[in-house]
């Protein structure tokens, strides 16, 4: 590796400047457009100061970077500040300048290189940038790793660190290389860690920084590992070595692949894995340094509710010190009186740090079935906190919320009350015929029982004899099942929401009104499949494109008005279901 110091310089810019008299009455005018532009132009530009790094160790060095949005150029800010507790090496601008559909998006980085002079925690000052200041930076600077001390008059040396040092089972480790570095190395390799027994993967990308060893500076390059052991017992993670040439700045030979071989080795390390608690039960084992469980999505009390409309939840985990592929899961418990249809799941992993940050969220919709009071259980996760030795236990607490009926079933379904009254008064009103004697009573009775036997009787034989002459059909196509309270309560959901802009939930109660007609359909692709009218099965292409493709809603798509008269069935039953059972919610 050659190093060489390039120096930038920016060419000169001459401006001329033309004198121009303003006349007296313009004059206010321009000083009112002047006092309106200065809050634009402070506000053109954000300022942010972060640190490569939050632990050093003395004689490390660590670069202060300084963020402008907004701008491509600005002043070196006032660095007087930090010279009671930094030695300041050296300062680099960069630039980055985007136009996006026409959107112009600049940004300016100043760093700052510096070298911290004593031990113990220090706060970086707020610094005066480009008309903004800054947020105040803790850094931690630890004493020098004594354990070096002789490796430092080599020019090159190797340290490993492993952390905890006494682990569990799936509980990620830290395991970090450094490579010291004094002179120009070239065709430089650095092994991979090879440990049997876990799993790894390597967190980042190359730390590359400066620090001073025995009155001698080093470029270091820091490289970083997440180990998972899987078993119990001593993990041992053998040596690393690196294999290099030096290169003599003196010797001109070297130039051209004639300098000096040079290795070093990190060395070994173990830690001792401890085997999960024999009393953990069944439970999904979780080692984890944090985690949190939340639920959103669910409505306040005063959010109105009714009886087919969804209510679009999003459950997320969050752990760290795992990855996404150990978190289980999710699910909502059973809810009576609603259906869950769950969406599928988003999982991500964050490698910007020691330690992983895994998430995984998904979405379910909750569709209430009946009015009342709908409850959510409480969801529970047990998890194993590694930095206490103690077990945990995440929780989405229980919560209700009033559901109102449908306006068009309370309508209809309370409407004939009013007039069965009157219909029941003159009966009531007739009077008793005195004259009429107990046995004549009795004969009467006895004939009446009669004849209604008999009808009865005439009754189920007409209906016997139809049923063997009509002609069978597919149980699916039956017009009572299609009539049933079910199917004309997820007709008038779908119907509710036709006119809504979410498109995802209009094709699950689309789905959902499908499937209790007919049970085998699956997606909306059987669902195409099975039906006759052209109209509705564009309607169904154009759905599928604005939930997967993002397409706009256009003004003549009004899916109300293409299933206001319900599904049309292909007259033939489709054979081709595979038995495969529908998608559940399950429980943790």
């Amino acid at each position: 590796m050659l190093r060489r110091l390039i120096s930038f310089r920016r060419p000169a810019l001459t401006l001329k400047v033309r004198r121009t008299t303003v006349p007296g009455r313009m004059l206010p005018w321009l000083c009112l457009l002047l006092l309106l532009a200065v809050p634009l132009v402070a506000s053109a530009a954000s300022v942010q100061a972060t640190l490569d790094r939050s632990t050093v160790q003395l004689g490390e060095t660590v670069t202060l970077n300084l963020h402008i949005a907004g701008s491509d150029s600005a002043a070196m800010p006032d660095l007087g500040p930090l010279k009671q507790d930094f030695d300041i090496l050296g300062s680099s601008q960069s630039s980055n300048l985007s136009i996006i559909n026409g959107q112009r998006s600049a940004e300016l980085v100043i760093g700052v290189v510096l070298r911290p002079k004593h031990v113990g925690t220090i706060v970086i000052p707020s610094l005066a940038v480009a008309g903004a200041q800054t947020a105040p930076l803790p850094l931690q600077v630890d004493p020098a790793n004594p354990a070096t001390a002789a490796a430092s008059g080599k020019s090159v040396f190797m340290e490993a660190e492993v952390k905890p040092r006494r682990a569990w089972v799936g509980e990620q480790l830290s395991y970090v290389v450094r490579l010291y570095v004094s002179g120009d190395i070239t065709n430089g390799t650095l092994d991979a860690p090879q440990v049997g027994g876990v799993q790894l993967r390597q967190v980042g990308n190359d730390l590359r920084y400066d620090q001073m060893r025995g009155g001698r500076d080093y470029r270091v390059i820091e490289r970083r590992y997440a180990l998972v052991p899987q078993h119990a017992g001593t993990l041992t993670i053998p040596a690393l070595d690196f294999q290099g040439v030096a290169l003599d700045p003196n010797d001109p030979n070297s130039f051209f692949g004639a300098g000096m071989q040079v290795s070093a080795s990190a060395p070994a390390q173990t830690v001792q894995v401890q085997a999960v608690p024999a009393d953990w039960g069944q439970s999904a084992w979780l080692p984890a340094r944090a985690l949190s469980l939340t639920l959103t999505g669910w409505p306040d009390a005063g959010t109105p509710v009714r009886v087919g409309q969804p209510i679009n939840l999003t459950m997320t985990l969050s752990a760290t010190g795992l990855s996404a592929g150990a978190l289980p899961q999710l699910s909502l418990p059973a809810i009576p009186g609603a259906t869950v249809y769950p969406d599928q799941p988003k999982t991500a992993t964050a490698e910007d740090g020691a330690w992983l940050q895994a998430s995984v969220a998904r979405g379910f919709a909750v569709v209430p079935e009946r009015s009342g009071t709908l409850t959510l259980p409480a969801t529970t996760l047990r998890w194993f906190d590694v930095t206490s030795g103690q077990e945990r236990t995440a929780e989405i607490p229980a919560r209700s919320i009033a559901v109102l009926p449908v306006a068009g079933v309370a309508a209809s379904s309370s409407a004939p009350t009013p007039a069965a009254a009157p219909a029941a008064a003159p009966a009531a009103a007739v009077p008793a015929t005195p004259a009429a004697t107990a046995g004549e009573q009795g004969a009467s009775w006895h004939w009446i029982a009669l004849a209604s036997l008999l009808l009865w009787l005439l009754t189920v034989l007409m209906w016997w004899l139809w049923r063997r002459r009509a002609p069978r059909r597919p149980a699916a196509a039956v017009p009572g099942a299609a009539a049933s309270d079910s199917v004309r309560r997820l007709k008038q959901a779908f119907l509710a929401m036709a006119h809504d802009g979410d498109a995802s939930a209009q094709l699950r109660a689309l789905l959902a009104w499908a499937q209790a007609e007919r049970p085998a359909i699956r997606h909306a692709g059987e669902l195409d499949a099975a039906l006759a009218d052209g109209e509705q099965r564009q309607a169904i292409a154009v759905l599928q494109r604005r939930c997967y493709g993002g397409a706009p809603l256009a003004a003549g798509d009004d899916l109300a008005e293409v299933f206001q008269r319900g599904f049309a069935w292909r007259s033939e039953e489709r054979k081709d279901d595979d038995g495969l059972p529908p998608l559940y919610p399950f429980k943790l």
